[in-house]
C-alpha cells in the first residue's frame, strides 16, 4: 500500500496520513513504525510526527511485542486503543436484531441482543428498542460511539438509508437512516445485509486476499453482495444485491416480489426445510443442528440435499458466468451445510460454468464469521466515514 500527497496543502496531507495510518492499524492490526513506512509509502519523519499525535490525543499506544526474536531491543509495535474510536452496529434479522458497540481494531466491547417476533418487526418498535439498547450500551461501557452502521434485510438506498422494500419484515419505505440518526444522534449508515456480509469478509474474513468476490447469504430469502475491484458494486442508487430473484426454475414456486421460480424459492431456508422434512416455519436452530448432523453421514446428506445442492449450482452457475468473482462466499444457513453437498456444488459450477473454466476454477468457501458476519459488516461501514475524523 502506499500513498501520495503531493500537491496537497499542508494539513490536507497530515488529516490525509493520519486516515490511512489508521485505516492500516485497524484493518490489519499493530505493527512497527519501520512497517508502517514500508507499507504505506512514507518516510520515517512523517510516520514519527503521525504516530506521535495519535499518541498525544489516546488514538495508539506503543508496546514491547509478547513474543520476542532475535537479540537486541526489540521494535516497539503502534497498537490502536480500542475505546478511542467506538461505532455502534447493529444487524436486523427476521428473528432477531444483534447490536454491538465496536472499537477500533474490530474489537467488540460490548452486545446486546434480542428476538423478533412476528407483533415486534414493527419498524417503530424495532427503531425505538435500538435506542433504548444503545443507552444501555453506552452506559455499562462509559463509551460513545462515533458513528452507527445499520444491517437490514432489504432493499436500501445507501444515500439516506431509506428501507424501500424488507418483505421478510413486513416493512416497506421506511426511512431508517433518518429515523435512527434522530433517536441516537449520530451519522448513520444503513446498508443491504448480504452487500455488508461481502464487506467483513473482505475487511476481516476469508476474502481478505481478494479483489473480486460474492457473498451469498440465505436467511429466509438469499441476498448476494459484490466486491469488484476491491471496492464494493452498488449499482444506481445502491440497489445491486438481489441475487435471490435470478429465474432458475420457469413455473416453479411463487415468490414475494411477484415472478415464479426465483432463486431463492428453491434454495433459502424453507427450501432447505422441505428438503430435510422439516416445518417451514420451524425454529432455526432445528434446521442448523439438523444440517450438522448430517455432516456426520454424507451418503445421507448427499440423498436429502441431491436436488437442492443442483438448484444451488443452477443459480450460482448464472452469478459467476456473470460476475466471473474469483471466490465465493456463502455465510449463514448456506455455511452450516454438509461438506460433500458443498463439495458438489463445488464440481457443479466448474462443470457447467464457461467462466469458471476460463479462470482457472472458482473458489467456494464458506464464511468464517458465522452469525457475527453481517454485525462486523455494519461496524465496518460506520467506520468508513470515522477514521478520516479521529
Amino acid at each position: 500500500m502506499t500513498t501520495s500527497t503531493s500537491g496537497t496543502r499542508p494539513d490536507d496531507a497530515r488529516r490525509h496520513n493520519r486516515a490511512v495510518l489508521l485505516r492500516r492499524l485497524h484493518v490489519d492490526g499493530p505493527c512497527t513504525r519501520a512497517t508502517l513506512a514500508s507499507e504505506l509509502g512514507l518516510n520515517r519523519s512523517t510516520i514519527k510526527a503521525v504516530v506521535d499525535g495519535l499518541t498525544e490525543s489516546g488514538v495508539v499506544t506503543e508496546a514491547v511485542p509478547t513474543l520476542r526474536s532475535g537479540a537486541g531491543r526489540p521494535s516497539l509495535l503502534v497498537l490502536p486503543e480500542p475505546q478511542s474510536a467506538v461505532v455502534l452496529a447493529v444487524d436486523i434479522r427476521v428473528d432477531q436484531v444483534a447490536m454491538a458497540m465496536v472499537g477500533i481494531g474490530g474489537q467488540i466491547l460490548g452486545r446486546h441482543s434480542w428476538n423478533l417476533h412476528r407483533t415486534t418487526r414493527l419498524a417503530g418498535e424495532v427503531i425505538t428498542h435500538v435506542a433504548e439498547s444503545a443507552q444501555l450500551l453506552r452506559d455499562e461501557l462509559a463509551v460513545s460511539e462515533l458513528g452507527v452502521g445499520v444491517s437490514v434485510p432489504g432493499v436500501v438506498r445507501r444515500r439516506d438509508g431509506l428501507v424501500h422494500e424488507a418483505p421478510n419484515l413486513g416493512w416497506r419505505e421506511v426511512a431508517l437512516g433518518e429515523r435512527l440518526a434522530a433517536v441516537l444522534g449520530r451519522p448513520t449508515q444503513v446498508g443491504n445485509d448480504a452487500e455488508l456480509g461481502a464487506l467483513a469478509e473482505h475487511v476481516r474474513g476469508v476474502a481478505r486476499d481478494d479483489s473480486d468476490l460474492v457473498y451469498l447469504s440465505a436467511d429466509v430469502g438469499v441476498g448476494g453482495g459484490v466486491v469488484a475491484g476491491g471496492r464494493p458494486l452498488r449499482g444506481t442508487g445502491g440497489y445491486v444485491g438481489e441475487l435471490g430473484h435470478i429465474l432458475v426454475r420457469p413455473g416453479g414456486r411463487d415468490c414475494f416480489c411477484g415472478a415464479q421460480g426465483c432463486w431463492e424459492t428453491e434454495v433459502g431456508e424453507p427450501a432447505l426445510c422441505r428438503a430435510l422434512g422439516l416445518p417451514e416455519d420451524g425454529p432455526r436452530g432445528v434446521l442448523v443442528a439438523e444440517l450438522r448432523g448430517l455432516a456426520a453421514v454424507p451418503g445421507r446428506a448427499d440423498l436429502l440435499l441431491s436436488d437442492y445442492a443442483g438448484w444451488m449450482a443452477a443459480g450460482l452457475v448464472t452469478v459467476v458466468n456473470m460476475l466471473a468473482p474469483a471466490l465465493v462466499v456463502l455465510g449463514d444457513l448456506f455455511a452450516a451445510l454438509p461438506p460433500t453437498v458443498v463439495d458438489r456444488i463445488r464440481d457443479e459450477v466448474q462443470r457447467r460454468s464457461l467462466v469458471s473454466r476460463a479462470i482457472g476454477g472458482t473458489r467456494i468457501a464458506l464464511s468464517p464469521l458465522g452469525r457475527d458476519g453481517k454485525l462486523v459488516g455494519a461496524a465496518e461501514l460506520a467506520f468508513e466515514p470515522v477514521l478520516g475524523t479521529v
